[in-house]
């Protein structure tokens, strides 16, 4: 018998917060053990919290797999070359449990307070592949490298703003897992949830 929705909410929940755990310990440990520079770009860095999320005993006991640079294909016309262009999301954690799989999608982008170029491509390359479905539910990723994470935010809702998109603005919100936690809601998918780690300390 199917779950419910009920129950298939539940468990989507609580996976999700084990997904948050493992990024977020992964983003301490990386700061703990200054194992990044500041002039990484975005695949690095993930790559760094990837291999640090693999060698995290808690995945083991969450029996979830993780996996970089995920192909995402649906209603794409095979022809020649066609892989190449499939959409590729950073960051995938799975779990496979009760004959149901849950995937969760990471998308991380580099971010600096004084860079209007880098919180576009936030919003145009990271954002919108969630609202327009491109990429399945999962989370947005800033990795702040210049400046102040609310400054920086700031500057995005700006920029939302300037796009007539007011209502999608990102908001503070509570989380038991990480300060600079923010979330926007939009009308196609509702909720899309934003981690901002800083790095701007590691250069000291």
């Amino acid at each position: 018998m199917a779950l419910n929705s009920d129950i298939f909410q539940k468990f989507r929940s609580a996976f999700e917060d084990k997904c948050f755990t493992l990024i977020v310990e992964a983003y301490q440990f990386s700061l703990t053990e200054k194992a990044l520079l500041l002039n990484l770009d975005e695949n690095d860095i993930t790559q760094v919290l990837f291999e640090r999320i693999n060698t995290n005993p808690k995945r083991i006991d969450f029996k979830i797999f993780a996996t970089r640079e995920e192909h995402l294909s649906k209603d794409v016309e095979i022809k020649k070359g066609f892989a190449d262009k499939l959409p590729r999301v950073d960051l995938k954690m799975s779990k496979i449990t009760s004959n149901l799989e849950y995937n969760y999608f990471f998308e991380a982008k580099r971010l600096k307070e004084s860079d209007s170029k880098l919180k576009r491509s936030y919003i145009d390359e990271g954002m919108n592949r969630f609202t327009s479905k491109k990429y399945p539910s999962g989370c947005m990723l800033g990795f702040l490298l210049q400046g102040n994470v609310n400054k920086t935010v700031k500057g995005i809702n700006k920029l939302l703003i300037k796009d007539k998109r007011n209502t999608q603005a990102l908001n503070s919100k509570k989380n038991n897992f990480h300060k600079d936690y923010f979330e926007s809601n939009h009308i196609e998918i509702g909720v899309l949830k934003h981690l901002i780690f800083d790095f701007t300390n590691m250069q000291n």
